[in-house]
């Protein structure tokens, strides 16, 4: 080989050598509730920076644990988004992977909205009789636990309207689910003496009755996908159908649908941020710091997103539905970000 063949030869190894090791454009995953937000953010990176605006997936929060946790490789998202935090288990799948170096942010509060076509009279719902539309056994009139025949409203409670039960909601991957079963069915169903007795009866045969969160699966509850704007089609469709998804969806949609107040309270910025509002909760994304070198974006990302011109308290996400932190609080989360403070599992603990 020539030596002006074997100079090209290096050169080509070297340049898919960077290409397999380095990108300019970041991979994002995760819950379709913080997707508008990590998708402006995006587009003002894409806009204002030499770096390509990044892709952001809406996977849902399960979904976008698995692929974050995969692996290091550059193949693999560098971000997640979560709309509940992190569960233990996903750390151990990430620690297995070897993704040991993952940093936490809180970006802001966001309320579950239990909306329904504007053209409807408003609605009140209790978080007990949420629960008992939405679970798949209930209790029946000899206490025992029986599959849930509620079709109606009114069948749960002489005080509610005489209309179907049809609930268009987030999948099992979502953590819009996740957070909907933890605050509304587990947290009813753990004071309810016909779930606990069973447990207490026989812990393990009767332990899924401790926590219980089993969603009916009789066509009453409608599994919808990781993309909240077709929960918000099918609404508009049928009148007579509820749907749950983040607040944020309910603010942009807000000529076409209203919320519904659970336990007396209307989904609310201030209702949710003081947590009156009873399905109340934080967002997340996740940062792997091992790719933060190869994808030099990230770091600029990372610090426009947790600036106060995006998620501050006349931030531009709170103008599509993010609910800002407190300033502290927001200080406390920069101070960690800026040092890419490593998660640990004692963190998920507490």
């Amino acid at each position: 080989m020539t030596l002006k063949k074997t100079t090209l030869a290096i050169l080509a190894s070297a340049a898919l050598t960077v290409s397999l090791s380095a990108r300019d454009q970041i991979k994002m995953v995760g819950s379709s509730t913080v997707y508008p937000f990590a998708s402006a953010v995006a587009e003002e990176l894409g806009a204002t920076t030499k770096y390509p605006t990044p892709v952001v997936e809406s996977t849902g929060s399960g979904g976008g644990m698995k692929l974050f946790c995969a692996g290091n490789d550059l193949n693999t998202p560098d971000i997640t988004n979560a709309s509940r935090r992190m569960k233990t288990k996903e750390f151990k799948l990430c620690e297995k992977n070897g993704v040991t170096k993952i940093t936490e942010v809180v970006i802001g509060f966001d309320g579950i909205a239990f909306a329904e076509s504007k053209d409807n009279k408003p609605f009140s719902v209790t978080t007990k009789q949420l629960a008992l539309a939405v679970a798949a056994e209930v209790p029946g009139k000899n206490g025992k636990l029986i599959d849930n025949p509620y079709k109606k409203w009114s069948e749960i409670d002489s005080s509610l309207p005489n209309r179907e039960i049809i609930i268009y909601g987030p999948p099992k991957s979502s953590g819009t689910r996740d957070a909907f079963e933890d605050m509304i069915l587990k947290a009813t169903f753990k004071k309810m003496p016909e779930y606990t007795s069973l447990y207490k009866k026989d812990k393990e045969k009767y332990k899924a009755y401790k926590k219980y969160h089993k969603v009916r699966q009789d066509g009453v509850y409608v599994p919808s996908g990781e993309n909240d704007n077709l929960i918000v089609q099918k609404l508009v469709k049928n009148k007579n159908a509820f749907g749950i998804f983040g607040y944020s969806f309910l603010v942009e949609n807000e000529d076409k649908l209203i919320g519904s107040k659970i336990n007396g309270v209307m989904p609310t910025p201030d209702a949710i941020s003081s947590g009156k509002y009873p399905v109340s909760r934080s967002l997340f994304f996740y940062i792997k710091n091992s790719h933060e070198k190869d994808v030099p974006a990230m770091k600029e990302y990372v610090n426009m997103f947790t600036d106060d011109m995006m998620i501050g308290e006349n931030g531009i996400l709170t103008e599509i539905g993010l609910i800002p932190l407190p300033k502290a609080q927001r200080e406390t989360i920069k101070t960690r970000v800026s040092k890419r403070q490593n998660l640990t599992l004692e963190d998920l603990k507490h």
